[in-house]
């Protein structure tokens, strides 16, 4: 009995989780070769840095939003009525049809050119992750990672897209075909949409990023054959024997 308790007192009171984690497979009890912190660390960052290149990449590529059903940016909830109704009259379409494709172009196309700001950002924010969070993360389970990315970095991302969508809706003259379309659908349905463009398409950027991420990161996480590298293939190994 004593020396069990005297093993407990020892466990617990080493520093660091890599000699937990060395106790733990060399005594057998997860029953797995041992992973040391340093290799947890590294195979998660690893993989968020796989996950984040190849997610801005899908996104930031031409026409990365305006063509992928899944990504593109719509015009606001708040017009979609009234979007519909233009687009199923020909005079209408005919009158306000351009505008609207402006709109519509200069959205998508100011989310894609933010995507570059991203890389720098989640880059930064992964490199400088704590080795505690970072064992965490890894058996954390689907998405874990990405979460943490969005804590981390949302403030920065923000203040980086902004002005990239503000440029975009800007170099299509945005504020003259948007006023017109929502002065129309003003009058039309008596309301008073004011919606802010630029935050609206900062937000559904964002939203697009981390959901790409996030697709990425539970590839890796799910598929064997997506864990590229032997550290990969390590640290997720260990993180799938503890389901």
């Amino acid at each position: 009995m004593k020396k069990l308790i005297l093993s407990a007192l020892v466990l617990f009171s080493m520093s660091s989780c890599d000699e937990i984690l060395d106790v733990l497979a060399s005594n057998g009890g997860t029953g797995i070769p041992g992973i040391s912190q340093n290799e947890a660390a590294s195979g998660l960052k690893q993989a968020l840095e796989k996950g984040v290149l190849t997610g801005t990449s899908f996104l930031g590529k031409k026409d990365g939003f305006l063509k992928n059903a899944a990504y593109k940016i719509l015009m606001p909830a708040e017009v979609q009525e009234a979007v519909t109704k233009i687009r199923a009259n020909p005079i209408t379409n005919a009158l306000a049809g351009p505008y609207l494709g402006k709109v519509e172009v200069a959205m998508n196309t100011g989310a894609e050119n933010a995507m570059a700001e991203a890389k720098p950002i989640f880059i930064n924010a992964i490199k400088s992750m704590s080795i505690s969070d970072a064992i965490g993360i890894v058996t954390g389970g689907e998405g874990a990672g990405t979460a943490y990315l969005q804590r981390a970095t949302s403030a920065n991302l923000r203040s980086k897209f902004t002005p990239v969508i503000t440029k975009s809706l800007e170099n299509v003259n945005i504020n003259d075909p948007w006023k017109k379309v929502t002065t129309a659908y003003n009058r039309v349905m008596g309301k008073s949409v004011k919606t802010d463009l630029n935050a609206y398409v900062t937000d559904k950027a964002m939203t697009a990023l981390f959901s790409r991420v996030k697709k990425e990161e539970d590839k890796i996480r799910a598929n064997p054959v997506a864990r590229t590298t032997d550290l990969l293939k390590k640290v997720f190994g260990y993180a799938d024997a503890q389901k």
